[in-house]
């Protein structure tokens, strides 16, 4: 059995990180069928809220694996059916949030699977990048789809065509990452901000979250109904009543996160 993925849980989190150092973390296409049943597996898992995904040795993702597909993987990988996609889980659309802890480089699709996450917390010394313009490998894991709905078209643009590496100053200003951490501290970053997360009422994140990623395939209208179908499946959870009464308990005074 592989052991290219290492899976953790730490109370309502998942950790999974991505264990191919000495390809740096480069991900061929087992490394990729593991990383897709891994968070299908987490997404149906009642005891976990979210996950934080990551790599070894002071490394996000480099990327495809380059050896392997010049040795023929290409055409193993290149499904235009279903939700997988070359790396792995960039095609699903899950019902909990993903944060990505990035040291070092997240390049080519390392970068387009930091871009399938929710969120980013990204080293002040990491790098961010579309490396596999210099090779003529295509952004195929929603890359050219998901960079432009977070940054804008203009400087998604300038980093398609280029393909320049972006610092964690710059990405945090353009919205490319949403925290910067320390040096060899974004795991622990990202870990510290998914606990926050889980600590909220589930039901009603999930389906804020999830009407948030469906109004980009809708118009003004069906968006707006699509909010209020998942907003009503929202107060008949429970959740809201809930959350009210402890309010008039007194809980979050003041703006207080705390119950």
């Amino acid at each position: 059995m592989s052991n290219s993925v290492n899976v953790e849980t730490r109370g309502r989190v998942r950790i999974v990180t991505i264990n191919r150092p000495d390809r740096r973390n480069a991900v061929d296409l087992p490394t990729a069928e593991i990383l897709y049943e891994t968070f299908k597996a987490f997404d149906t898992d009642a005891n976990v809220d979210v996950a934080v995904l990551t790599g070894t040795g002071g490394m996000f993702c480099a990327g495809a694996d380059l050896k392997a597909l010049a040795e023929g993987e290409a055409g193993n990988r290149t499904r235009t059916e279903g939700d997988f996609a070359p790396m792995g889980p960039g095609r699903l659309v899950l019902s909990k949030p993903v944060i990505a802890a990035i040291e070092g480089f997240a390049v080519a699709g390392g970068m387009e699977l930091a871009l399938w996450c929710d969120l980013r917390v990204m080293a002040e010394d990491a790098t961010f990048g579309i490396f596999c313009r210099r090779f003529g490998v295509p952004l195929v894991d929603l890359g050219t789809v998901n960079l432009p709905r977070l940054i804008g078209h203009s400087r998604a643009m300038d980093l398609i065509l280029t393909g320049r590496p972006v610092g964690a100053e710059e990405a945090e200003r353009i919205g490319l990452a949403n925290r910067v951490a320390p040096s060899g501290k974004a795991v622990e970053e990202a870990v510290k901000l998914a606990e926050d997360v889980a600590a909220h009422p589930q039901t009603c994140l999930r389906n804020d979250r999830l009407s948030a990623i469906e109004q980009w395939d809708l118009g003004r209208e069906e968006a707006v109904k699509n909010e209020i179908r998942r907003g009503i499946d929202t107060l008949k959870s429970g959740e809201t009543q809930a959350g009210a009464g402890r309010f008039a308990s007194g809980a979050g005074r003041g703006g207080s996160f705390e119950s």
